[in-house]
């Protein structure tokens, strides 16, 4: 039987853009559906992406409040994601010779961003600016954020938001090829978080 004719027209998806359904409180990352997706210009020929996942960590969310929200997440960058079996195995290749890697070696530490301020614009978007730690190096990052939905799901309020930054990957010692790869990297994240019990 074609999918299609298996869906349920009168089901209706859990989560949707409704701010009223956040009750506040502190909340876990989803590591199966929170995603990083960065992208480089690869060669000035086409751009190139891959993803970070396993996403772990928190947000304590008030609604009444949104500028005191306070997120903590931890990115596994050992497990980076690539179409290419070859990419992958050189961003986690060790360098050559005692040398130091092209990109973040075979051991690489997680990444880890926590918010330091919060500053909302307009009803469902922030300005979220936090110390990003990669590679071993901390800087500042500013996330353009969106709030995209929320709702109850396996008994567990879930809510989940889109998040936009521009990076420049030689700040964090990762500048192998510049500018032939491009030194800024675009993030687009998909952050999903479901309230603790």
């Amino acid at each position: 039987m074609p999918l299609a004719a298996q869906s349920d027209p009168a089901q209706t998806a859990p989560g949707s853009p409704d701010a009223s359904r956040i009750t506040g409180g502190t909340y876990q990352a989803d590591p199966n559906h929170t995603l990083v997706e960065w992208e480089v210009d690869h060669l000035g020929f086409s751009p190139y992406f891959g993803l970070f996942g396993d996403v772990t960590g928190t947000l304590q969310l008030d609604p009444a409040a949104p500028q005191n929200a306070k997120v903590d997440v931890t990115i596994p960058v050992a497990k980076v994601t690539t179409a290419s079996e070859g990419l992958t195995g050189h961003l986690l290749r060790a360098g050559k010779d005692g040398a130091k890697p092209d990109f973040f070696g075979p051991s690489p530490e997680d990444a880890r961003f926590v918010s330091t301020s919060v500053e909302p614009i307009g009803p469902d978007s922030a300005k979220v600016t936090g110390d990003l730690t990669l590679n071993g190096v901390t800087k500042p990052v500013t996330l353009d954020v969106r709030f995209f939905g929320a709702g109850t799901m396996a008994d567990k309020e879930n809510v989940g938001f889109e998040a936009e930054t521009t990076i420049m990957r030689s700040d964090f010692g990762l500048g192998f090829l510049v500018p032939l790869v491009s030194d800024e990297v675009e993030l687009k994240i998909a952050a999903a978080f479901a309230k603790g019990e």
